[in-house]
């Protein structure tokens, strides 16, 4: 008999491609039927068959207090009772640009958009009209949405236009975007000597979390604001997944560095579709309907979303929410590379924050060529192992994990104990 997951996923492929409206959730990376959720609380997932998993996915890291947490729920619904949408201005918009601009060190004024790629398409167009440059640079590994300049990858060298990732972008637009080996700070120094008067943007995850979870070494983020200082480009942090997760300011915070652009998304809608992106007065004073460069959108600011927003960010900001929750996941990762240790599986793991990467190689990988050298089979049969056990991981070897404040010492427990398991079946 087939399950109500199974029937779910042949009924949605007759209407939506693939059956998911985002491409990781068919869970082809992994092979298999994607479960169908249902509903959500705390650290954990129901699916349609009502069967109840861990979730280490977070909504893909908005969801850092835990799904469904009473405080944002209340804020979404009060909000909700007064209007869905105004497409006018809001007290409630400026409450939270005020807190995104006290907690987050280098963003002096803020745009709200309505989702992390929406904010990062507007912040490089935001660079080039402000330095009146064309060309951006990127780094292989690193995501920042479905934008055309941005589904680029790396040309034949590092000196060389980027080609296209996807069908549908012009090999015209690629040119404008170069990419490089993140963490790679000579050729961030050789490009710069190369082609620095050219360039209007450079743009990176401080912590790279879209080709797994890779930490960035000492001096690379570094370099970035030392070249994009020296050559007049400006230097974007995409912050949409580290925001409010690797540290309260995020990255920029934890390493001390100051972009001239944040864009930021998930944690700061608490679930629901709102980005931003903000930095330097007066490269944000350049937006219109101050200057010349055009952003607008009809759902910016939405009301229900910005108070779930609001809510999120008053909990995140409590004294002791970042200690906790990077110490339960620490306790996570070591948890994880002793069990596979005791099952002699080679398996390497680490954190930053309350988000976390598992690898099936030695040492977590520094670079984009060292996360294709993880064994992806072995991950493949441990995720659906480790589902089958209650346990719900990202669907692909390439996506970093998230911890929740909801999760404590018996989810751990549990997830370790799966694992234990997992391991032993490998």
């Amino acid at each position: 008999m087939k399950s109500r997951n199974d029937i779910l996923f042949v009924r949605a492929r007759e209407c939506i491609p693939a059956g998911v409206n985002s491409p990781v959730r068919a869970f082809r990376a992994v092979g298999g039927t994607p479960p169908f959720m249902e509903r959500a609380s705390g650290a954990y997932l129901w699916d349609a068959d009502g069967k109840r998993y861990i979730d280490y996915l977070g909504s893909w890291g908005p969801m850092v207090l835990g799904h469904t947490h009473p405080d944002v729920v209340e804020a979404v619904q009060a909000a909700a009772s007064k209007a869905l949408s105004f497409g006018a201005p809001t007290e409630a918009e400026i409450e939270l640009a005020e807190l995104i601009c006290r907690l987050v060190p280098s963003i002096e004024m803020v745009r709200l958009v309505s989702s992390g790629t929406e904010a990062t398409m507007s912040a490089i167009r935001l660079a080039r009209g402000h330095t009146a440059r064309s060309l951006i640079v990127k780094f292989e590994g690193c995501y920042h949405g479905h934008a055309d300049s941005l589904l680029v990858k790396a040309g034949s060298g590092a000196l060389t236009f980027g080609n296209p990732s996807s069908a549908g972008v012009p090999p015209e637009t690629a040119a404008h975007t170069l990419v490089l080996d993140f963490n790679d700070t000579a050729q961030v120094e050789e490009l710069f000597r190369n082609k620095g008067t050219q360039i209007a943007c450079v743009i990176v995850e401080p912590v790279a979390g879209n080709m797994n979870l890779v930490l960035p070494k000492p001096g690379f983020l570094e370099s970035l604001r030392k070249n994009c200082s020296q050559h007049g480009a400006v230097l974007i942090f995409d912050e949409v997944m580290t925001g409010f997760r690797v540290a309260l300011g995020g990255a920029q915070a934890r390493y001390g560095i100051r972009p001239d652009l944040t864009t930021l998304g998930k944690v700061i809608g608490g679930g629901l579709p709102v980005g931003a992106f903000g930095g330097k007065r007066e490269i944000m004073q350049k937006i219109a309907p101050l200057g010349p460069v055009y952003q607008a959108g009809t759902l910016s600011g939405n009301p229900v979303a910005v108070a779930a927003g609001i809510a999120t960010l008053r909990l995140v900001e409590e004294k002791n929410f970042q200690p906790k929750i990077e110490a339960t996941t620490r306790a996570l990762v070591d948890g994880l590379i002793a069990e596979a240790k005791k099952g002699k599986v080679v398996f390497s793991a680490q954190s930053v924050g309350s988000m976390f990467g598992l690898y099936f190689r030695a040492s977590p990988p520094t670079s984009f060529a060292e996360v294709m050298q993880c064994d992806k089979d072995r991950f493949n049969r441990f995720f659906h192992s480790m589902l089958e056990r209650d346990v719900y991981l990202a669907p692909s070897a390439y996506e970093t994990g998230f911890v929740s404040a909801a999760h404590g010492a018996t989810e751990i427990d549990a997830t370790l104990a799966a694992a234990r398991e997992a391991f032993a079946a490998l």
